[in-house]
């Protein structure tokens, strides 16, 4: 009978590889679907990949986008590194947008310098107190904050429609 043996050390060749096969199975089941849906895949990846950095515009919306997409990858490979499973950034990036939010409506006819660092705190500590949630079941009940982090991001998305809707 065969069985699986984990290797002594990873292959240096496929950590080299991975990437690039990666990059070729996206390529090919990209242009699959782009001819599928009767559009030219060169001009499609084209305007997906390479018209957005053709303008200043296009680099600004890019950045924009990222940013915080970049925060959050940040924040949870150092929860990671700690074993500390938490999905839940996305619910935490919403609540603290909530805060920082809350921060200049409360303030809005202010127009001083400290309004925007006090944005950044708010956002932080509102991020923090929405991930705390998760922490605080997890030792104190032994939850899985996997579970419970993903769960708060829908509740995190239903409290924003709140907000806005009514």
């Amino acid at each position: 009978m065969s069985r699986l043996e984990a290797r002594p050390e990873p292959s240096r060749a496929m950590m080299l590889a991975s990437p690039l096969l990666a990059a070729l199975a996206m390529l090919a089941t990209g242009s699959l679907l782009f001819l599928f849906l009767g559009q030219e895949p060169l001009h499609a990846f084209y305007v997906y990949f390479i018209k957005p950095a053709t303008t200043a515009y296009g680099i600004g919306e890019l950045l924009l986008k990222a940013t915080p997409l970049i925060l959050c990858g940040v924040g949870l490979a150092i929860g990671f590194r700690a074993d500390v499973h938490n999905i839940g950034a996305d619910g935490q990036l919403t609540m603290g947008a909530i805060a920082a939010g809350c921060v200049a409506l409360y303030f809005d006819d202010v127009e001083a310098g400290w309004v925007l660092p006090l944005m950044i705190a708010a956002g932080a500590l509102g991020g923090m107190a929405w991930a705390a949630v998760p922490a605080l079941l997890r030792t104190r009940f032994n939850t899985s904050e996997i579970l419970v982090s993903l769960m708060l991001v829908y509740v995190a998305y239903l409290f924003l429609g709140y907000l806005v809707h009514g």
